[in-house]
């Protein structure tokens, strides 16, 4: 099993697309690349503490790869913007890769190359770290699975982003 940090936007929204992915065993909501120990939910939608709302991924690198994890990445969310997903604007919710080793950094810079072509602007994908990962609150861990169902904000982001998957990625879509 492997490992990789990912940001890029709300945590409820890729948390809720990620984990229709083959191979992939977890994910946790959490926060990622600030100055703040142990930081608060209110603390980070503040944007006053560094940190972006993540994912920490789990999953088994003989069926999906670091590599395809990120290209799947870069097409679940607007890598061209910065600082802000739609309507949800501040550092907290930037696009950044956070690689936990020279490897995965490696493939950071390599996908952020790959998929530039793919996009009309120019990619903001910051590459971070190395960085404290702190997990979100317990309300927040498969949001999606639970409150996110009766949420109008959920309901209107997350369908078109599971949209994008399947439509991208048909083969690496659970059944």
């Amino acid at each position: 099993m492997a490992e990789a940090i990912l940001a890029g936007g709300c945590f409820w929204c890729t948390e809720a697309v990620l984990r229709d992915v083959n191979g992939v065993s977890g994910v946790e909501s959490g926060y990622i690349g600030g100055t703040v120990p142990n930081p608060t939910y209110k603390q980070v939608c503040s944007g006053t503490t560094g940190h972006a709302e993540g994912i920490r991924v789990t999953f088994d690198d003989a069926v999906i790869d670091y590599a395809t994890l990120l290209d799947v990445f870069f097409v679940i969310h607007d890598p061209t913007t910065l600082n802000r997903q739609g309507n949800d604007v501040g550092t907290q919710y930037r696009s950044a890769l956070f690689p936990l080793d020279d490897a995965q950094r490696a493939q950071a810079e390599a996908a952020i190359a790959r998929n530039a072509s793919h996009w009309p602007a120019p990619i903001v994908t910051t590459i971070e770290g190395p960085a404290t990962w702190y997990p979100a609150e317990d309300y927040h861990q498969e949001y999606w699975e639970g409150e996110g169902q009766r949420n109008p904000y959920c309901l209107a982001v997350i369908p078109p982003k599971l949209n994008k998957l399947r439509k991208s990625f048909a083969d690496r879509v659970k059944a």
